[in-house]
């Protein structure tokens, strides 16, 4: 899990380099962006951020996603990624609980890996993505079209 380590912790390093009430103004995707991108899985990194974009719209938006947490008993960490504070850990069987091995299993087959490292793969970037949508430790109208507008920027960048 090598490539992953190293993949993460170029969107923790990015992300986490600079405090969260610095220079809101910027992009809220640019430090996630600009890990994934400038580290040596940029490519890899860009499918996965992508994946896990899409996957906030595909689950009812950034909202919908926190709500989906909040139900299955895990608003607590949930809470904890959109709060200026640490984030909290989930797990990969707690992210399936969530959104159904099927959305794994998706992921998953378009990252040519198994469902398992797909699912801890996503249980790392999720909560840092989430942090990153959500800059003044709130969901705003700004947040939610951060999704589309980073998701656009990826499939475009990603043209080949």
């Amino acid at each position: 899990m090598g490539l992953l380590d190293g993949l993460l912790g170029n969107v923790l390093g990015a992300s986490l380099g600079g405090n969260r009430g610095q220079s809101q103004a910027q992009d809220p995707l640019s430090a996630i962006l600009g890990g994934l991108t400038g580290g040596s899985g940029g490519g890899t990194g860009n499918i996965l951020l992508q994946l896990g974009l899409s996957m906030l719209q595909q689950q009812g938006g950034l909202g919908g996603v926190l709500d989906k947490f909040r139900e299955a008993g895990m608003g607590a960490q949930a809470d904890s990624w959109v709060g200026t504070g640490q984030n909290m850990n989930i797990s990969p069987d707690q992210l399936q609980q969530v959104f159904g091995s099927d959305a794994l299993g998706d992921i998953a087959a378009k990252l040519g890996m198994s469902q398992n490292q797909a699912g801890s793969a996503m249980s790392q970037m999720l909560p840092e993505l989430i942090n990153q949508l959500t800059p003044q430790g709130q969901v705003t109208p700004d947040s939610e079209n951060s999704v589309a507008e980073g998701l656009d920027a990826l499939v475009r960048s990603s043209g080949r």
